[in-house]
């Protein structure tokens, strides 16, 4: 048996009874280890030949594990204020934790300011945590008012099915953590595997409980109604409050809400969840948007084809779709069945599916007819309109919707060329999101796992995932992996982008794809007359219109750039005699293209230029007898800023060339 350990990769001496805070005694900062690949507590027990290396609250497995100690303090703050309170599971979660609990009224805001303010007397406290292994016996002991903690302790063989249910107990051993005070004293204990912080005092003043909901134990609506507690944990104060002001500016820029004051879309109970409609305005944004794309695909090599909304069952069984894809997918309509007077059916119908992607009717396309060599790299693009049987409880505005339309393409092409073919792909996402106003990007890379969803030899996977990698590590851009999130006929990568506050958004996707054509049969005439098959990559840029035109609202807080924007210059007379003269500027703007209103209302006119700063138009042109003795106007920009006397010309000139530009005024 060796006699050190791996420190960060290095050999250590090693001691018999060493911990972790032995380890790393002279670095305060240090929280917790990694040991062997998993985090563990700082004063876990080292054996001869471990590797170790430190946690620490910069690290996002030190921010998991704070927040997993929290959501202990509030459990115990909870249990202490509301006593009979049952637990339920805790576990961290992005910019938080949540705790269940089985409580006789559901929790009040004043409860939940109660709550925080208990959990900041325990973490004032300087309570430790200390990890006690323990047998299904003494777990069931110690746990014994817990009902809910005595069936994850008998259901811990299977526990790991369970994500939620895995936070507790898995298929080793168990352990419970006590919490106890300055004597030694147990105060407080939970199952739970941890790990956890060495102290409260750790958690500092850095979190918050935020709100607290209706949950169900263990996901089942069948099962016990819970209240779910939330809270956010950060490593410092100042953490806390750059999260909430994210949250605060998050909300300003919902796009739901905007989308409301700005008139640019609703979603209407009669026609059902997740089917948007566009108003005028937002007509204007979703045709700009995809007028533009459009033109960029047709630049970039693509040619437009147009495909229908339905299709027979058996063309999603050829593209595999059916069954790996069908939880996802609308039920079939019967079409076609011949029904007699008395009901009987004398001809069977035929199952139709609303299509939840273009691919499959592409490949007919491409199938009608034979393709040589020289026609490949061949590209089809189509503004798609597909459905997906969304979950109701998933849907979220435009950003999650049942109905939308992707500006979808297939690029079929020999195997040597499929490397270039995705490098000429992923500049063109990169441009076109750039043109968008995003340009803070990385890229995940989906590959397949060891489940069975996934089709296709190892060596095709192999391959594929490497030509992507290859060309992903070309644009110097952060590369992560993403295991087992691959589509499933083949890996692919997806732009992350973030936005004006810093959230990180899906947005296109480019996905290697060797078994869609070898199940419709796609080939080739090769340069020596042979038949080969082509390789498919699907991309798609925006992902779907819908979604990227939420992404945009929120990224611009709707003000959109320019080019974009619904209405793009209103004229505010100073009073009603000027009216005529604004027109006869708006008409010179509707002849150079711009979308232009004016504000001939009976409102004073700062309440005009205050609607129209409202309605985040970028630019305000204002008439008054000076500017019309002149020829002029006084040029108001989104920001506040005015610039007075601008003459005619060079006002429509700044507004032209503002959207030629593309500019972010």
């Amino acid at each position: 048996m060796s006699d050190t350990i791996h420190l960060d990769g290095a050999d250590h001496p090693f001691e018999e009874g060493m911990t972790g805070a032995d380890v790393f005694a002279d670095r305060p900062e240090v929280i917790a280890i990694e040991l062997n690949g998993e985090p563990a507590d700082l004063d876990r027990q080292l054996a001869a030949g471990d590797a170790v290396s430190a946690i620490t609250l910069q690290d996002q497995a030190g921010l998991d594990i704070l927040r997993h100690s929290t959501g202990h303090v509030v459990a115990q703050a909870v249990q202490e204020l509301f006593p009979g309170t049952k637990l339920g599971i805790g576990p961290y979660i992005t910019d938080g934790f949540y705790f269940d609990f089985k409580v006789a009224e559901p929790f009040t805001p004043d409860d939940l300011k109660a709550i925080e303010k208990k959990a900041q007397r325990i973490v004032k406290e300087g309570q430790t945590f200390h990890r006690v292994v323990v047998s299904d016996d003494e777990a069931r002991e110690r746990m014994g008012a817990e009902p809910f903690k005595l069936e994850l302790i008998s259901d811990k063989g299977s526990a790991g099915d369970d994500a939620e249910a895995s936070v507790e107990v898995g298929a080793g051993e168990l352990t419970v953590y006590e919490n106890r005070n300055r004597k030694g004293d147990v105060v407080w204990q939970d199952l739970c595997r941890g790990p956890h912080l060495p102290s409260t005092k750790l958690i500092g003043n850095g979190f918050a409980v935020t709100k607290s909901s209706a949950a169900y134990w263990r996901g089942d609506q069948a099962r016990d109604t819970l209240q779910r507690v939330y809270g956010t944990a950060w490593a410092t104060k100042d953490d806390l409050k750059a999260y909430q002001h994210r949250l605060a500016e998050a909300e300003k820029r919902d796009h739901r809400k905007l989308g409301i004051e700005l008139d640019l879309f609703s979603f209407p109970d009669e026609i059902g969840s997740g089917l948007p409609v566009f108003h005028p305005k937002g007509g204007i944004v979703k045709r700009e948007m995809e007028d533009y794309v459009r033109q960029r695909h047709v630049e970039e090599g693509f040619e437009y084809v147009g495909t229908p909304h339905i299709s027979k069952e058996g063309l999603f069984h050829t593209s595999g779709h059916l069954p790996y894809y069908a939880d996802t997918m609308f039920p079939p309509m019967n079409v076609d069945e011949v029904v007699d007077a008395d009901g009987e059916v004398v001809k069977q119908g035929m199952p139709y599916y609303l299509k939840a992607m273009n691919c499959p009717m592409h490949n007919l396309i491409y199938r009608s007819r034979g393709r040589s060599y020289r026609e490949l790299p061949m590209r089809l693009f189509e503004f798609g309109h597909v459905y997906r049987y969304e979950k109701s409880g998933v849907i979220h505005g435009l950003t999650r919707v049942r109905g939308f339309a992707q500006d979808d393409s297939h690029s079929y092409v020999t195997e040597e060329q499929a490397p270039a073919e995705i490098r000429h792909l992923l500049n063109f996402i990169l441009d076109l999101l750039r043109d968008f106003g995003l340009d803070d990007f990385y890229l995940e890379l989906s590959t397949r796992d060891d489940s069975d969803k996934f089709i296709g030899s190892e060596e095709q996977w192999e391959k594929a995932t490497a030509v992507l990698a290859e060309v992903c590590a070309e644009t110097g851009l952060e590369l992560v992996p993403d295991p087992g999130g691959a589509a499933y006929y083949g890996p692919k990568v997806s732009v992350q982008a973030r936005d004006a506050i810093g959230r990180t958004w899906q947005m296109s996707t480019i996905q290697y794809d060797f078994n869609q054509p070898e199940r419709f049969g796609l080939e080739y005439q090769a340069a020596d007359g042979s038949r080969k098959q082509p390789v498919m990559i699907h991309s798609a840029k925006f992902g779907s219109i819908e979604r990227f035109m939420g992404v945009l609202v929120e990224h611009y807080a709707g003000a959109f750039p320019v080019w974009l924007a619904p209405v793009q210059v209103v004229g505010v007379p100073v009073a009603e005699p000027f009216v005529p003269y604004l027109r006869e500027i708006a008409d010179q703007l509707r002849t150079a293209g711009v979308r232009v209103e004016i504000d001939d209302s009976d409102e004073r006119m700062p309440k005009k230029i205050r609607t129209a700063t409202k309605q985040k138009v970028p630019f305000i042109l204002i008439a008054g007898g000076e500017d019309q003795d002149a020829g002029a106007v006084s040029f108001r920009y989104r920001d506040g800023r005015q610039e007075n006397g601008v003459p005619i010309a060079e006002a429509i000139s700044k507004i032209t060339e503002a959207i030629a530009a593309k500019a972010q005024v």
